[in-house]
């Protein structure tokens, strides 16, 4: 939960303090890529870090990840510049990936499925914190100490969390790929011997690689393959298809020659990542990722949750404070609540998927997530700031019975040599879905607005006027007021599109029952 919350902290505690990092360090038109290049590199590096996990258990891959998070908070810490400063977050970012993907793959290899939604919920309650907190905590170090501090306050943490990892997560010896499927993690409780739990998966792997001069061990670590050319083309595909999105339409037009040369290049690339994962005899992303229907179902569907997710996480903040006309503490109130009913919910899943299962669970969570997206353009205008808190409130409680069993029903459908892979090509699923909604309802919400106003309408320049209705004439505030209220509107309209897509992924896709295996068997 602290490796977790480095990354989770991380996204919440910047924003606050960018413009004292732009007033120290110059960089105001490039800013933005202090965001961007740390969301590339954790959404690229996932796959790779999912399959290491497989290859060479949880525990290493995690450990780097704290300590790739640490030097790149240092750094960034040490920026001279703004060039400087998003080249620090970029390998800050690389550690974040690591951190993500395989938090989320220990909290299944440790817990059985009963016990699962618990800790699931212990780690989305580490979002929860994170969201209220981050910001109170960046604004009070960059106002009252120096924004560097909000990178220095990771390094306790981080080493904490890397002696916790260290001293007490205790993996079995690897050896070889081919022996992956029936180790188990065991973790080493205290200080004694009670807690350590060893497979006979694992007694075999040791007895057959110990025997005679250790000639079966040495053989079978040399058959491990690093698909290092797959990984290469992952990056490279990720990185040129995510900056198109995240660029488009925002530091040049989507018909411009950045644009269509960026998505042109991610299309040959990602051709060509699939022919050199076909030859690969270890692909970073194999391609019984799409093949089974239950992982594809999974991987669609939290596709679909990322798309969606831009609606609250995005658009509500500029429409609590254009519209409601609240401050930017309120304003982050009105979205806080989803992140106090999503773990609730998460924690209680398991209720529900005992006696249902987790297609069916989830199917009632999405649909209840519909119901509460084609609410909001319902809304009176200008409307009380607790109507909006309160269909957050009920969205984040239905996306905990939609989330949280996909992700753990996906878990237990594969063995412990595979499950890395799963969790990192899901949680990938979603980041893409993420980048790809922030584009599309980007560009919807300011052709809304552009038809509303009769000219080029833009989001963030209509938002940063409202900031001051004094200003402005009380007719011209109401118009740009009921602009930016049917443009996000609009957005959460094609946010319900997002849901209802999910919703049919599960419904034709999925199975009636995910194929849980070994002695995780839901009714």
């Amino acid at each position: 939960m602290l490796g977790m919350g480095l990354a989770a902290l991380d996204g919440t505690i910047v924003s606050t303090a960018v413009p004292q990092i732009v007033g120290d360090l110059g960089g105001l038109a490039v800013f933005s890529w202090l965001f961007s290049g740390y969301l590339l590199a954790v959404t690229v590096t996932l796959p790779v870090y999912g399959k290491l996990s497989d290859t060479f258990g949880r525990k290493p891959v995690l450990v780097a990840g704290v300590v790739l998070f640490l030097v790149g908070s240092l750094l960034c810490a040490a920026a001279w510049d703004m060039a400087s400063l998003i080249a620090f977050r970029v390998v800050q970012g690389l550690g974040g990936g690591a951190l993500q993907g395989t938090v989320q793959t220990i909290a299944a290899d440790l817990y059985p499925l009963k016990e699962r939604p618990k800790i699931q919920a212990k780690l989305s309650s580490v979002w929860a914190a994170s969201a209220v907190a981050g910001p109170a905590a960046g604004g009070l170090l960059a106002g009252y100490a120096d924004w560097r501090w909000i990178f220095l306050i990771n390094v306790p943490v981080g080493l904490v969390a890397l002696w916790l990892i260290c001293r007490y997560l205790v993996e079995p010896e690897r050896a070889g790929a081919g022996l992956r499927a029936g180790a188990r993690v065991g973790v080493r409780a205290g200080a004694g011997k009670a807690g350590v739990r060893r497979t006979e998966a694992h007694a075999r792997v040791r007895a057959g690689a110990g025997t005679g001069t250790g000639a079966g061990k040495t053989e079978a670590r040399a058959r491990v393959r690093i698909d290092w050319a797959g990984a290469l083309c992952v990056f490279a595909t990720g990185a040129l298809l995510l900056t198109a999105l995240v660029q488009g339409g925002v530091a040049w037009p989507w018909l411009s020659a950045p644009s269509l040369g960026l998505l042109g290049g991610a299309a040959v690339l990602g051709a060509v990542t699939v022919l050199v994962e076909r030859r690969a005899a270890e692909p970073i992303i194999p391609g019984w990722v799409w093949r089974r229907r239950t992982i594809a179902a999974v991987n669609l569907a939290l596709g679909a949750l990322g798309l969606l997710m831009v609606a609250p996480t995005v658009f509500l903040p500029t429409y609590a404070q254009s519209v409601l006309g609240l401050g930017p503490i309120a304003a982050g109130f009105v979205l806080s609540v989803m992140t106090l009913s999503w773990p609730v919910s998460a924690a209680l899943s398991n209720r529900v998927y005992a006696r249902i299962g987790f297609r069916l669970t989830a199917v009632l969570g999405i649909s209840g997530a519909l119901l509460v997206l084609l609410a909001f353009p319902l809304l009176p205008f200008p409307g009380e700031p607790w109507q909006p808190a309160l269909l957050m409130l009920l969205l984040g409680a239905a996306l905990g019975l939609f989330q949280l069993p996909l992700i753990v029903g996906v878990q237990s459908t594969v063995p412990y040599g595979e499950r890395g892979t799963t969790t990192a090509s899901v949680l990938f699923c979603r980041q893409v879905g993420q980048s790809v909604g922030a584009a599309v309802f980007g560009a919807v919400a300011n052709g809304v607005l552009s038809a509303r106003l009769g000219g080029d309408g833009d989001l963030d320049t209509l938002a940063r006027a409202l900031d001051s209705p004094e200003s402005l004439p009380p007719a011209t505030t109401d118009l740009l007021r009921r602009a930016v209220d049917a443009a996000v509107d609009y957005v959460y309209l094609g946010a319900a599109g997002a849901a209802a897509l999910a919703l049919l992924v599960l419904l034709v896709l999925a199975p009636r029952r995910f194929p849980v295996l070994g002695e995780e068997k839901q009714p």
